[in-house]
């Protein structure tokens, strides 16, 4: 017996990966949080397929659901917002579902920090910039590790992508304050990227507040923060990829 946990990318349905709509296109019973997932997507489920929006239920209700119908002998897919494997709360279905002697088979989707990165037309990796990102979430209600506290993170001052943030932008402008950023760094906002009503925000440490509360943004948004998201970057910072006297396996660099 097995699930499917699909990635159904971050809104747009034709940015779905193709293996996730072959599977759609086969479920007989489909589980999606109706509040995140684009309903758009379910265009690809059979008519016969069973759908059920989860966004009302708590974990052992779609749970029980689901093992109710793997176990009719139903193929299940649980339908997942951008990549399953960020802030997607999979691994504890996965526990309860293994309880139950049922597998899983993931199947990855676009995250919405690469759709948020390419709607705001920026690299997160700029050579001799910086050539690293975090992933990571403000302290809220749920709770983040001490040593993952993001003023301790921000110290890299490196490109930071914060997940589920949007209405905490006050605590992250003084923990990149204390981790000793500018109030001129860069940031851009990306509000439900790639969904027909997508908003590209582009501020700055010190003003981010603000301009979350003037463009009225509390949610469904992705915050990038660091020097990587700047207009002003000229052509100085290069890859040495394709540069021209840089020599590497399938090319000789001109000396």
């Amino acid at each position: 017996m097995k699930i499917y946990i699909v990635g159904a990318g971050p809104g747009a349905s034709d940015l779905i990966t193709v293996r996730g709509m072959k599977l759609l296109q086969q479920a007989d019973a489909i589980f999606y949080t109706d509040s995140l997932v684009n309903d758009e997507l379910l265009t690809y489920a059979k008519k016969a397929a069973r759908i059920f929006c989860t966004s009302g239920m708590h974990l052992k209700q779609i749970v029980s659901l689901m093992c109710e119908e793997v176990k009719k002998g139903n193929m299940v897919v649980r339908l997942h917002t951008g990549d399953p494997s960020v802030y997607g709360a999979t691994m504890e279905q996965i526990v309860l579902l293994k309880k139950e002697g049922i597998d899983v088979d993931i199947v990855p989707g676009v995250s919405s920090v690469f759709a948020a990165a390419a709607a705001a037309q920026v690299e997160l990796t700029v050579p001799n910039l910086t050539q690293t990102v975090i992933l990571t979430r403000a302290e809220g209600r749920t709770p983040v590790p001490e040593k993952e506290q993001l003023a301790s993170l921000a110290q890299h001052h490196c490109t930071i992508a914060l997940f589920l943030s949007a209405t905490l932008t006050k605590k992250v402008t003084a923990a990149f304050l204390e981790a000793g950023w500018s109030e001129h760094t860069p940031v851009v906002v990306v509000y439900k990227a790639t969904w027909p009503d997508e908003k590209v925000v582009r501020s700055t440490v010190g003003t981010l507040h603000e301009d979350m509360q003037r463009h009225g943004i509390r949610k469904h948004a992705l915050i990038l923060a660091g020097w990587a998201l700047s207009e002003r970057l000229d052509e100085s910072y290069r890859s040495k990829l394709y540069d021209e006297t840089f020599t590497h396996g399938y090319r000789k660099g001109r000396e």
